[in-house]
């Protein structure tokens, strides 16, 4: 799955002057994620398409339009960070934004972790020539009826794990739903049918992407610091040993 992520760069004006974008719904300037959690419920910049393009900034932890009242909505954005792409026109919470709401999620890059003999390992995975990945995302407008706050929330879709991905998260062999850059429109465009975005969902090519063991500081609660020593590279001998035999 996808629950962890980063964007590293420190203002957006690089993305938005690669997308011509005319507007931008929150801060230029923000200081890096070198790793954010769903479970923390972050605001995200997101890419939507209308007649220009556009950066707004939603709440990760989609919450339904349908949602009744405050206590419901923190507890189905818990389990909402992510959405089985595959699924996704059959889930209550998801099938009316896979059709209608789609969205574009920049990251510098994504984490996940391998099982091997019980021992879970941290890995950073991103893109081989230091650009973004752009995920795949469905997005919800919710209005809080105890003060009519409107709140706009996401989840990043899921797909079947390329052969990098399936080894490195080997437990539910999954990866997120990585567009590529020339299909993004397509993506978001509201016209499509069911067979048309499913379509879409499918593994990234694995020779776009690298990854590398990381500490698990990442996971230190005492030691835990939101630096770039979270995305580089650290060695686990046995881990290389067992490679090595593979």
């Amino acid at each position: 799955m996808c629950y962890n992520i980063a964007f590293i760069e420190k203002k957006l004006e690089q993305l938005a002057k690669r997308f011509n974008v005319g507007t931008i719904h929150g801060p230029i300037f923000h200081p890096p994620l070198f790793h954010a959690s769903a479970f923390t419920h972050p605001y995200w910049p997101v890419l939507l398409h209308e007649q220009e393009w556009q950066i707004d900034f939603f709440r990760w932890g989609l919450i339904p339009s349908f949602t009744k009242d405050w206590e419901a909505a923190v507890k189905i954005s818990t389990m909402t960070g992510n959405c089985i792409g595959e699924e996704a026109f059959e889930k209550p919470s998801f099938r009316k934004p896979i059709r209608t709401n789609r969205c574009v999620i920049p990251v510098s890059g994504f984490y996940e972790w391998r099982t091997e003999n019980g021992i879970k390992y941290p890995y950073y995975i991103f893109p081989n020539n230091d650009d973004y990945f752009f995920l795949g995302g469905v997005y919800d407008e919710w209005v809080n009826p105890a003060n009519n706050d409107l709140l706009k929330t996401f989840s990043i879709l899921t797909c079947e794990a390329n052969p990098l991905l399936a080894k490195i998260h080997n437990t539910k062999k999954r990866m997120p739903l990585i567009l590529p850059q020339n299909n993004l429109n397509h993506w978001l465009d509201k016209d499509l049918n069911r067979e048309d975005v499913l379509s879409m969902v499918t593994p990234y090519d694995e020779q776009l992407m690298h990854a590398h063991t990381i500490s698990r500081k990442i996971t230190d609660r005492k030691n835990y610091v939101n630096d770039e020593s979270l995305i580089q590279e650290f060695s686990y001998p046995e881990l290389q040993l067992l490679d090595a035999f593979d």
